[in-house]
């Protein structure tokens, strides 16, 4: 029995310890919509489809997990030797042809939320949601040509929070876009982390990442790049007016960037182990620093 009957082999393979790239995107989406609507940047604010639009967001990575999934493992990139999070179809736990269903019945739901959203806001958000069908279902041809990092930088980074944005108030708010770099570049990280971790096995597998083509220590400077400029842009952002002084909140996760940094640099040539799980570690960053980022947004309009 796929699963082997239990539920939670269900939700396992969904990677779900992933879902903060999407979650985190469209939360700080409405958090700056608020942050605009309470200072009077935007008229109207819809929050019920800001809600409905971070559930889709979530649904539609969902889908990308578990294709992405079956795609490895079908080219032969999850291996047994590979370290990180369990792989339940390379372990048998799954058929291959479950999981592809899987991603397309879940790709099923996004859809019609986003029919949905669509009817009641407007053609934009089809093209805006074209890159989330894009992303679910063709991320491995990207990732096997060391454009994954690209695809989900503007996928996860720019167009859900645009997206988020247009449905909550019928505009194209541009400035978003900007605003949402740091999260993007963060959520980036997560991916950078997974494949620096996995250089040896995709180049087995014949495949390429960025890491790969960067080296050991080139994947390493290029991490911590993405950490640190995250933090950057917030004073920039800041200096700009696009975002309040109090998002200077988001330093509290400065510690956690650190030390993530640190255990990249002790990835060597002959020893991954030290980063088996900095993709997880590199999500939990994203979560506080958009958790500060999202809440100084709520409270700056009253301060």
């Amino acid at each position: 029995m796929d699963g082997k009957g239990k539920l939670k082999n269900w939700i396992i393979v969904s990677q779900p310890w992933a879902f903060p790239a999407s979650g985190s995107a469209a939360l700080m989406a409405i958090s700056y919509v608020f942050y605009l609507y309470k200072t009077g940047t935007v008229a109207e604010s819809n929050w019920l489809f800001g809600i409905i639009g971070l559930l889709g967001a979530v649904i539609f990575q969902m889908s990308g997990n578990l294709m992405n999934e079956y795609q490895d493992f079908k080219h032969g990139v999850d291996v047994k030797e590979k370290t990180g999070p369990p792989r339940l179809l390379v372990e048998g736990v799954f058929q291959p042809k479950t999981i592809f269903l899987y991603s397309i019945s879940v790709l099923a739901v996004g859809v019609a939320i986003g029919i949905y959203l669509t009817i009641n806001t407007g053609w934009p958000l089809i093209i805006i949601g074209g890159f989330g069908i894009i992303s679910a279902m063709l991320y491995h041809k990207f990732k096997y040509i060391a454009l994954g990092d690209l695809l989900i930088f503007v996928t996860y980074g720019l167009s859900i929070p645009l997206g988020i944005a247009f449905v909550m108030t019928g505009q194209l708010i541009w400035t978003i876009l900007l605003v949402s770099i740091p999260v993007g570049l963060l959520e980036v990280a997560i991916l950078h982390a997974n494949n620096t971790r996995d250089i040896k096995e995709d180049k087995a597998a014949g495949i390429k990442t960025q890491a790969m083509i960067l080296g050991l220590e080139g994947a390493q400077v290029t991490y911590q790049t993405l950490l640190l400029a995250a933090y950057l842009l917030i004073a920039i952002l800041v200096s700009v007016d696009l975002l309040h002084p109090i998002t200077f909140l988001t330093l509290i996760s400065f510690p956690l960037a650190i030390r993530n940094i640190k255990k990249m640099k002790m990835a060597q040539h002959n020893d991954f182990t030290p980063i088996q799980y900095l993709d997880g570690q590199t999500a939990k960053l994203l979560l506080l620093f958009v958790f500060l980022l999202s809440a100084a947004n709520f409270i700056a309009p009253f301060v």
